[in-house]
């Protein structure tokens, strides 16, 4: 799958808006500019721009001006016509709205990137330690949690972050639905985040959407004592076609981190390795969910 497919994967109606896009011509760019071997301080220079911004344009996460995306293909030696042609085009295609403009006042500026990724992503990974990971949470729990995180939102600010979540978890429904694999550590399903009738309906939700082909959990179990995700929560996505590189997100109180060196991708991806390895495999999950049930 090249770079065009990954462009037109269908979304069942949801589309993953600009980030994609971003993403193929922020890798595109950082391709020519290192060909070229000319450093990201001189390619700002040329868009009168800072060394950093250069940095966020190659990895997908700023707006692409047209005439900043021409003068780099300037810079960089770029005279074929159809290739200008292109890249150009995408650097339109990078600006259009994204799908989650509709909650645009409940969206933080740091999230935007990830949640477009989300909805193109064909593979999703991740660790969790106090919660139901976003994309398997009943609407229930979710508003218990958002309640949480957001004590000073009123009634109708709840309503539209629930189903902002609960639009994001379109991606398990689509055709083809995107891979789930979550490893959830046990503490996440004893907390009776909402209170305890709340807590057994997230938990029946997990026994039945585990069935699913998509969709893998594992337990993270009190016994195993310490683990490779000691340093917190993390996901990782993996884009279709196999030409860009897996997103590592690292959500926080008020920002997230977006580690992309290769190496720092690679030592995440270790991480969630070594995690599925250290969890109760998935074939164990159901038994462990209806035993918390129980006990719940």
């Amino acid at each position: 799958m090249g770079f065009d497919e990954v462009l037109t994967t269908p979304l069942d109606g949801l589309s993953a808006g600009p980030v994609v896009p971003r993403l193929v011509l922020g890798a595109r760019l950082r391709a020519l500019r290192d060909e070229r071997r000319i450093s990201r301080s001189a390619a700002g220079d040329a868009i009168r721009a800072s060394r950093s911004k250069i940095s966020r344009l190659e990895a997908g996460r700023h707006r692409f001006k047209p005439r900043d995306v021409a003068d780099l293909l300037t810079l960089y030696g770029v005279t074929d016509e159809a290739e200008r042609a292109t890249l150009l085009a995408l650097a339109e295609e990078a600006n259009s709205p994204a799908w989650w403009q509709h909650f645009n006042d409940v969206v933080p500026t740091w999230a935007r990137a990830y949640l477009g990724a989300e909805q193109a992503a064909s593979l999703v990974r991740c660790f969790e330690v106090q919660r139901v990971p976003h994309l398997l949470q009943t609407p229930d729990y979710a508003r218990a949690s958002l309640r949480l995180a957001h004590a000073g939102a009123d009634g109708a600010e709840l309503d539209r972050r629930v189903k902002l979540r609960m639009t994001r978890q379109r991606i398990l429904r689509r055709r083809p639905a995107a891979q789930l694999w979550a490893v959830i550590d046990e503490a996440a399903l004893r907390r009776p985040v909402g209170g305890i009738g709340t807590m057994r309906g997230q938990l029946r939700h997990l026994i039945e959407i585990c069935r699913l082909p998509q969709v893998t959990v594992q337990v993270m179990p009190f016994l195993a004592g310490g683990h490779a995700g000691e340093a917190g929560p993390v996901t990782i996505l993996r884009l279709p076609g196999g030409r860009l590189p897996d997103m590592v997100y690292l959500e926080q109180r008020v920002t997230a981190l977006y580690p992309d060196r290769p190496t720092e991708i690679e030592c995440y991806w270790d991480v969630m390795n070594r995690l599925v390895v250290e969890a109760e495999s998935p074939e164990e999950t159901p038994t462990i969910l209806h035993r918390i049930l129980q006990e719940t």
